[in-house]
């Protein structure tokens, strides 16, 4: 840029071809002064019972999806290779191994919350936290359309 001219800058028409334009006609960038930055850290997560295990605290959905998980592949292989339904399941035994897989997935899960790990600072690729939760979602629906259609069906799933 020569000091002095009128020209500042260039830009592109439509024909595609450079053009100077005049500094007269470029408009005026004016500072908004109300925009702040701020560091978007990930914020340090609260270690408090009631906030883990609040309405939309961390704990609930994630513990409900792995023991969904955990129940809804156990009863489906539990199935396969007896034959038996999930009330069937549960009457033979099953309830106490619930109970036990239950307590020790609870507090293998809250034992990290409470020492301020999240699962969203330990996942990456694809196994990510967001692939946790929806398959623990998908489980819940799982085990609760396995114990309807076996309630209706009246019997197991994979009985003819």
């Amino acid at each position: 840029m020569i000091l002095g001219s009128p020209v500042t800058s260039l830009s592109q028409s439509r024909n595609g071809l450079n053009q100077f334009v005049p500094s007269s006609y470029l408009p005026r960038l004016h500072r908004n002064t109300r925009l702040r930055v701020k560091c978007m850290s990930e914020p340090k997560s609260s270690t408090d019972f009631f906030d883990l295990f609040s309405f939309s605290g961390p704990a609930p959905e994630r513990i409900n999806g792995r023991l969904a998980m955990i129940g809804f592949v156990a009863a489906i292989g539990v199935e396969l290779a007896n034959g038996g339904d999930l009330s069937a399941q549960l009457s033979s035994g099953g309830l106490l191994w619930f109970l036990g897989s239950s307590v020790l997935l609870t507090l293998a899960s809250i034992i990290p919350l409470f020492q301020g790990v999240t699962a969203e600072s330990k996942s990456g690729g694809f196994m990510s936290a967001d692939a946790e939760i929806w398959n623990g979602r998908f489980a819940m629906l799982g085990l609760v359309a396995l114990a309807f259609t076996e309630y209706v069906k009246g019997g197991g799933l994979f009985q003819v």
